[in-house]
């Protein structure tokens, strides 16, 4: 079993897009009050009488969209001046980073994780669901903006969904070829839209959703060829699944999310932290869960508070997406935005 050191904390469920695999269309989603959400005082406290006590070093701030919350570089600056902090990363949609990527950068984050499903402004549009002016343009910027201020690694996630964006794949990877980017494409998994799910699925000669990340190394490797690296002699840090490669030559890499095709459960690190304070041993099965902002508000001491999570720990080796082949596989109720990926 792999030592789990790794927290993702969501800080808030809001996000100003609505992409395809996150929200199903037209959901009108219950979001979370202001007043529900963890507050910058209980996230600390959480971590360092909680999670940084049972060995947690490696930080990472989700939503929804991270940068929507208000405080968000104090309390990046926060975090990162935890001694105990070894890693503080983030994943955003980008399109607020351009403003923010520097003063994010001074408060103490390294490592940054920025959604770019296509490079086409329509089909772009067309996965976050804008019908406004197109939104591709200053994500862009944002990208842009954090490579320049000096991130790295910089890392663009890609969701590849059959007959959307599945004929970017080639185009996206070169992006890895010139600049010092690093494009992980993940896997379409089934949670946040089970109607677009199974319409994928439907559509596709095989009756999946998912495109293997096989496929997608073999069209990368046909094209250019494809080497697969080392983990613990890379540059590029990383506390996730991803399977990384490189085209030969080239300034960046390429990683694959194979939840789907290549079930990585027996490697897992991490927990979940979601805005509301309710701690999840798995993205796919909510089984477990514990309720610790509760407990803050009602004046639990965090020493008993540790210990649940410690018990939490102990059975999360039992509890993984690959229990839904034994029928034990638990609810996920809420969609992907409000989980926190």
């Amino acid at each position: 079993m792999n030592k789990v050191d790794y927290l993702r904390i969501s800080l808030i469920d809001r996000c100003n897009f609505r992409c395809q695999y996150c929200m199903p269309e037209g959901a009108e989603l219950e979001y979370i009050w202001q007043q529900q959400l963890l507050t910058h005082a209980e996230i600390l406290n959480l971590l360092k009488e909680v999670f940084i006590p049972l060995g947690f070093t490696r930080f990472r701030l989700t939503g929804g969209e991270p940068l929507l919350r208000p405080g968000v570089v104090d309390l990046v600056g926060d975090i990162a001046a935890l001694p105990e902090t070894e890693d503080l990363a983030m994943t955003t949609n980008g399109f607020l980073l351009a403003s923010l990527a520097q003063d994010l950068y001074d408060a103490g984050l390294r490592r940054i994780n920025i959604s770019l499903d296509s490079l086409d402004p329509e089909t772009f549009d067309k996965i976050i669901r804008n019908r406004g002016r197109s939104r591709w343009e200053r994500t862009w910027e944002g990208i842009q903006a954090a490579y320049q201020v000096g991130f790295d690694p910089l890392k663009l996630n890609v969701v590849v969904i059959p007959g959307v964006n599945d004929s970017e794949v080639l185009d996206l990877a070169a992006l890895t070829i010139d600049r010092q980017w690093h494009v992980r494409f993940i896997e379409f998994m089934p949670i946040g839209n089970m109607q677009l799910f199974d319409d994928c699925a439907a559509r596709t000669q095989r009756g999946r959703a998912w495109i293997p990340s096989s496929e997608l190394r073999e069209w990368i490797g046909d094209r250019w060829g494809l080497i697969s690296t080392v983990p613990e002699k890379s540059e590029v840090r990383g506390n996730g699944p991803a399977d990384v490669f490189q085209i030969p030559g080239a300034k960046g890499t390429i990683g694959f999310i194979s939840q789907m095709s290549e079930c990585f459960c027996d490697r897992c690190n991490r927990m979940r932290l979601s805005a509301d304070g309710w701690l999840r041993p798995c993205l796919l099965n909510e089984t477990g869960q514990i309720d610790l902002k509760t407990g803050l508000r009602q004046g639990v001491d965090t020493a008993e508070l540790r210990e649940r999570v410690s018990q939490l720990l102990r059975i999360k080796p039992e509890i993984n997406y690959k229990q839904r082949d034994s029928g034990t596989t638990g609810s996920y109720g809420r969609t992907m935005s409000q989980i926190g990926g």
